[in-house]
């Protein structure tokens, strides 16, 4: 074979070489950007179960960062990088999709510990009775808060039966709390289920639209497997609203667990809407906790809400936003984009500290752009029935309301196991799955 006719050959497998090159140096710069901008804003812990890669076992093929529906993971230096950790929601199709192994899940980093409450196999606490699984318990993979429901509910089921009237109470209607459910229907226990939300889901009710929401199936008491892979906030909530219908399964919501008493070999659980005596409780609650409150005069109001549902039905309004985090800022731009709404963000800092890149952009271009006000160093002093008084530059301001969103975050529920006597670990960066 001649040395030109060789050129001609080699040349298509030299051109595909250094465009697979070039598209490699490209990606790495892109995620290497990404990394750069989560660590100026602030947002590089992340808030939940996560992964972290074994540089030694890491062979740098992309499975995982192809695997991640949020993209939170990019290649640097030829390794797996977890470059977006405000965008990892811990569904872990990063380790199963890893070839090597070179992937563990785990709770907390070296300077941000995460509290997790101490659980059995079993998923009982050291308080006799009281049991916790799902995404309290750390585990916010949607298919181990199921099973962890499940397997808790079995365990019930095998013990003593006590004096009470029930069973079992199980707390929070999230996959976790459902799937409890449905086992103990199945298995004929005495249950009341309640939420404190208007809706279940649990912290998928929270994500915003369209987000990946699971990439596993399930098997779900009464209604068998449940083959999905990925599948989008919408369209899981669909399918717990057919698996609700199509069981009859009861659920309580708008009732709020308040107190927790042991009384007499089982507990005395009073709710927002009544009491209820019981052998054992499930508690299969979210981390993102109660709503954090104002406190202020006139926020019992049925015009105040403390998330942001769908922006469409507060067109033409005078709606507040109060808070200075994403959600708030994001909820504040959505309502900003529909016909006729004035949008006010209220914050009590100064300026916004931990925004993402992307957030703080087009919060500044609508405010150029008159399409919100934004009140920097402000506090709501009362809520009236179509005004609302701010304290505002030294000042009390009243403006024309129809609407408050309160986004201040939530008061987790680590206070509340204490009291109740459940031992809680911090873990910085434990390998748990």
């Amino acid at each position: 074979m001649s040395f030109w006719l060789l050129t001609i050959y080699m040349l298509p497998i030299v051109f595909a070489v250094v465009f697979y090159q070039k598209r490699k140096h490209k990606k790495e710069q892109h995620s290497r950007h990404r990394m750069r901008e989560s660590i100026q804003a602030g947002l590089n812990e992340p808030s939940s179960l996560h992964p972290v890669v074994d540089p030694n076992v890491c062979i740098g093929c992309s499975a995982c960062v192809k695997a991640c529906p949020e993209k939170a993971l990019g290649i640097v230096q030829r390794k797996a990088v977890l470059v977006d950790p405000a965008h990892c929601i811990g569904h872990g199709a990063c380790k199963i999709a890893c070839p090597v192994d070179g992937i563990h899940l785990v709770f907390g980093t070296e300077r941000r510990g995460m509290d997790i409450p101490q659980v059995d196999p079993t998923f009982e606490t050291n308080v006799p009775g009281i049991f916790i699984a799902g995404e309290l318990g750390g585990m916010g993979l949607i298919r181990k808060a199921v099973e962890q429901g499940k397997q808790a509910i079995d365990a019930i089921r095998s013990k003593k039966h006590g004096r009470q009237e029930l069973d079992v109470v199980i707390v929070g209607a999230g996959p976790g709390g459902i799937s409890a459910s449905l086992a103990a229907m199945q298995h004929g226990l005495r249950f009341v289920t309640i939420e404190q939300e208007d809706s279940f889901g649990g912290t998928v009710y929270h994500f915003p639209r369209n987000k990946i929401a699971m990439t596993a199936p399930v098997h779900l008491p009464i209604i068998g497997k449940v083959k999905m892979y990925e599948i989008s906030k919408e369209q899981l909530l669909e399918f717990w609203q057919g698996v609700i219908e199509k069981t009859g399964l009861k659920i309580k919501l708008n009732e709020r667990l308040e107190t927790l008493l042991a009384v007499d070999k089982g507990f005395l659980v009073t709710t927002s809407k009544g009491t209820y005596k019981t052998n054992n409780v499930l508690l299969a609650l979210g981390r993102r906790g109660t709503p954090r409150k104002l406190d202020v005069p006139g926020e019992e109001q049925a015009k105040v809400v403390y998330r942001l549902i769908d922006p469409q039905q507060y067109r033409g309004q005078q709606v507040l936003v109060v808070g200075g985090g994403d959600s708030a800022v994001e909820a504040a731009l959505a309502l900003a984009d529909e016909p006729g709404t004035a949008v006010t963000l209220s914050y009590r800092s100064e300026a916004f500290s931990r925004l993402k890149p992307k957030n703080r952009q087009c919060l500044q271009t609508a405010e150029q752009q008159q399409k919100l006000k934004v009140l920097l160093k402000s506090n709501v002093v009362s809520i009236e029935k179509d005004t609302v008084m701010i304290h505002y530059q030294g000042n009390s301001v009243t403006i024309k309301n129809d609407a408050v969103i309160i986004s201040a975050g939530g008061i987790l529920p680590t206070p509340f196991l204490k009291e109740i006597g459940v031992m809680v670990e911090t873990h910085h960066g434990t390998v748990r799955a």
